[in-house]
């Protein structure tokens, strides 16, 4: 996917949040740390042109959520940053790639460990397959298929100098899964 490709399926994916929640009342949307909320925002950047409302936006890091969080030596912490009530919130959980579910699980905890929503919601870019756990996206940009031999990333202009979704084969004994910050 280009930048463009990548700018219709976040307008899409809007359009249908929008729809599926009959408006935006009562609607909060919140990004994984890095990509995700990026992505996040954008998406209710979307959403204000739409409705011309500003929605609520959070972003989640999920770092001490992980199930390898004892094999990452030194793991990279970011900031929760939800500075509203989650409680009856109807809350659109956003990430770039869903791959093995194991991401989502941890961020569905982090967040109920700040209380209890109505409702949580999967937007995703990209769903490239092989889930894990029993995750399913609400709403998909594009679905990738690929193998798990395979890398599908997102990159963006914000952390990556350049915007694009681009499929590659893994190194040999490489880590599978999101970017490192700044590309490769």
């Amino acid at each position: 996917m280009d930048q463009t490709a990548i700018q219709r399926a976040l307008t899409r994916i809007a359009h249908e949040i929008v729809e599926r929640n009959e408006g935006v009342e009562n609607l909060a949307i919140v990004g994984i740390v890095t990509r995700g909320d990026i992505l996040a925002r954008h998406l209710a950047a979307a959403i204000k042109e739409i409705e011309g409302v500003e929605v609520p936006l959070g972003s989640l890091d999920i770092s001490f959520y992980r199930d390898d969080f004892a094999t990452h030596i030194a793991p990279e912490i970011h900031a929760t940053n939800i500075p509203w009530d989650v409680d009856g919130k109807r809350i659109v959980l956003v990430d770039d790639v869903l791959y093995t579910g194991r991401t989502v699980r941890c961020a569905l905890d982090a967040i109920m460990d700040l209380g209890r929503p109505q409702s949580i919601e999967l937007a995703v870019l990209v769903d490239r397959g092989h889930r894990e756990l029993p995750i399913s996206p609400d709403f998909v940009g594009k679905n990738v298929p690929s193998s798990r031999e395979e890398n599908v990333r997102l990159y963006l202009d914000e952390v990556d100098g350049r915007t694009t979704v681009e499929v590659s084969a893994a190194a040999p004994g490489s880590h599978i899964g999101s970017a490192p910050l700044g590309g490769e």
